[in-house]
C-alpha cells in the first residue's frame, strides 16, 4: 500500500442490517470496527460460523460503536481465532456487550444441542475478551501507528453508542454505527459530524420516515386504552436494551400522571431487567431533561403496578393473571426468548394485540406477523393471528430517511464520498440515491467483501 493510503473491506453489514464488521488498514495497521452476528436471515447461522476472511491474530485493535448483538456477537470467535488486540468503547457498551454476549451464549448453546449444530463460541471466550476489553469516554484520542488518531463520537442511539472517527494527515474517516432517532427520549442528540472527508454510514429506514414523535405517546396511550377497554392482553415485543428503558419511562409518565387504565404491566425479560441495571449506573449519559426527572426523585424506570419477572416461574405465572395486562417481553423480532410464548397463547386472541415497537428484519415472525399473516408458526404448532397487529415505527431508535440525509447534510462540504452500509439493499440504495440527488455527494452501496482504496 501506497504512503499516505488506506482501505476499508466490507466483511459485512453490507447488503445487509445485520452482521457489521468493518476492517480498516493503512500500512502496517489494521484496525476492526465492530465484529457482530448475522441476524433474521435463513443462512444466518452458516454466516456466522464460516471463517473470518481475514487473520484475526493480524488485527491490532477492535472498536465497537455499541452493545447490540450485530455488532458485537462474533468477538468471541474472533478470540477463538486468534484475535488478542484491545477492544475498545465506552464503559456502558462494554458493560452492555458483556451481558449480551453472556446472555446469547446460553441461547446458542440450547439451539446448538437441540439442531445438532456448532457452537459458535463459549463462556472463557467472552471472559477472555472482557480481559482485552478497554472502556474510553467519548473523545478521549487513542493513537496508533502510521499516524491514526481514533475517537469516539456520541451517536445518540442506545446507552454509550459511538461513532468511530479516525484521523491521519488532516483528514478524517467516520464509521457511524447505528445512528440514533433524535431527539431521543432519554439520550443526547447524535452529535453533528461536519469535518469528516469520509462516511460510513447506516440505511436501515434509508428508505422511509417515522410519523413525528409528539404523536408517539399519544398512540401507545391509545392502544393501551383501547386493548384494556375490549379485556385482552397487550404485548410489546421489545429489545431489551434502549427501547424496553424508553417504553418503561413513557409508562411511567402514563401510569403516574393516571392517563392509562390501571393494569397489571409486566417487564418479562431477564435480559431487559439486567440493562435496565446497567442504565440506572450511568445517568450521566442521559440527556438534560431524562436527568432533571430523575434528580426530582422519580425513578424513571419503576411506577405502580410493574412487575418485572425475572425467573421463569414467575414468567409463567402471568398466564394465570386475568385480562386485562401488558406484557412487554423480548425478543425484539420475536425471534426466541419469552414474547413467542404470550404470542402463542394470545394472538389467536381478537381481543387481544400486539404492539411492534421496532424494526423487524426479512425471515423472523415479527416480520411476518408486521407484513400481516393471518397464520404463523411458532415452537411448530400453526397459531391463527386473530389478534390486532399494530406498529409505533417513532420508537425506533434508529434515524429515519430524511434525518439520515440531514446528518449528512452537515458534512456536505467536506464529504469526498459516502458508504451507504447496515440496511436491506433496497433501503441502503434508496438512501444513497437521496443523498446523490439532494446534496450531490457521491453515494455509494458497497458489496459483501469488496476492498475500497482511499487516499487517506
Amino acid at each position: 500500500m501506497k504512503p499516505n493510503q488506506s482501505s476499508i473491506t466490507f466483511y459485512g453489514g453490507t447488503e445487509s442490517v445485520t452482521g457489521a464488521n468493518f476492517l480498516f488498514e493503512a500500512g502496517g495497521l489494521k484496525l476492526l470496527i465492530d465484529c457482530g452476528l448475522f441476524q433474521g436471515c435463513r443462512l444466518c447461522g452458516d454466516l456466522n460460523v464460516e471463517p473470518f476472511q481475514y487473520d484475526p491474530a493480524s488485527i491490532d485493535a477492535l472498536f465497537i460503536t455499541h452493545g447490540h448483538l450485530d455488532h458485537v456477537g462474533r468477538i468471541p470467535r474472533l478470540i477463538q481465532n486468534g484475535f488478542r488486540g484491545v477492544i475498545y468503547s465506552t464503559p456502558p457498551t462494554r458493560d452492555l456487550g458483556e451481558l449480551m454476549l453472556f446472555d446469547s451464549m446460553g441461547i446458542m448453546e440450547k439451539e446448538a444441542k437441540r439442531e445438532h449444530g456448532e457452537v459458535l463460541y463459549h463462556k472463557e471466550d467472552v471472559e477472555k475478551a472482557m480481559t482485552l476489553w478497554r472502556a474510553v469516554p467519548y473523545h478521549e484520542p487513542v493513537s496508533f501507528k502510521e499516524g491514526v488518531t481514533v475517537r469516539l463520537r456520541d451517536s445518540g442511539h442506545i446507552l454509550g453508542s459511538s461513532m468511530v472517527e479516525l484521523e491521519r494527515g488532516g483528514k478524517k474517516i467516520i464509521f457511524t454505527g447505528d445512528l440514533g432517532n433524535s431527539p431521543a427520549p432519554l439520550l443526547h442528540d447524535t452529535e453533528v459530524v461536519s469535518d469528516a472527508d469520509y462516511v460510513v454510514m447506516e440505511s436501515v429506514y434509508g428508505d422511509r420516515n417515522h410519523p413525528p414523535r409528539e404523536e408517539q405517546q399519544g398512540l401507545l396511550r391509545q392502544i393501551i386504552t383501547e386493548t384494556v377497554t375490549k379485556g385482552g392482553a397487550l404485548m410489546i415485543p421489545a429489545f431489551s436494551i434502549e427501547r424496553t428503558q424508553v417504553l418503561l419511562s413513557e409508562l411511567n409518565e402514563l401510569v403516574e400522571n393516571k392517563k392509562i387504565p390501571s393494569v397489571p404491566i409486566f417487564l418479562d425479560s431477564p435480559l431487559a431487567i439486567k440493562a435496565t441495571a446497567i442504565y440506572d449506573k450511568y445517568e450521566n449519559y442521559f440527556n438534560k431533561q431524562t436527568t432533571d426527572i430523575i434528580q426530582s426523585g422519580d425513578d424513571i424506570f419503576n411506577f405502580p403496578g410493574l412487575k418485572s419477572t425475572l425467573r421463569t416461574e414467575e414468567s409463567k405465572a402471568i398466564n394465570d393473571v386475568p385480562n386485562p395486562k401488558v406484557i412487554i417481553a423480548g425478543s425484539g423480532m420475536s425471534v426466541g426468548g419469552r414474547i413467542v410464548h404470550h404470542e402463542r397463547r394470545y394472538l389467536p386472541d381478537p381481543k387481544s394485540t400486539l404492539l411492534l415497537v421496532g424494526y423487524q428484519s426479512p425471515g423472523t415472525l415479527g416480520r411476518e406477523l408486521r407484513d400481516g399473516a393471518k397464520e404463523v408458526t411458532i415452537f411448530g404448532e400453526r397459531v391463527p393471528v386473530r389478534a390486532k397487529v399494530l406498529e409505533i415505527s417513532g420508537y425506533s431508535g434508529h434515524k429515519d430517511s430524511d434525518a439520515l440525509v440531514d446528518f449528512i447534510s452537515h458534512d456536505k462540504d467536506r464529504a469526498k464520498k459516502i458508504f451507504v452500509v447496515m440496511g436491506e439493499l433496497k433501503s441502503a440504495a434508496f438512501l444513497a440515491q437521496k443523498i446523490r440527488d439532494n446534496l450531490a455527494l457521491e453515494a455509494v452501496v458497497p458489496q459483501k467483501n469488496e476492498k475500497i482504496e482511499l487516499p487517506f
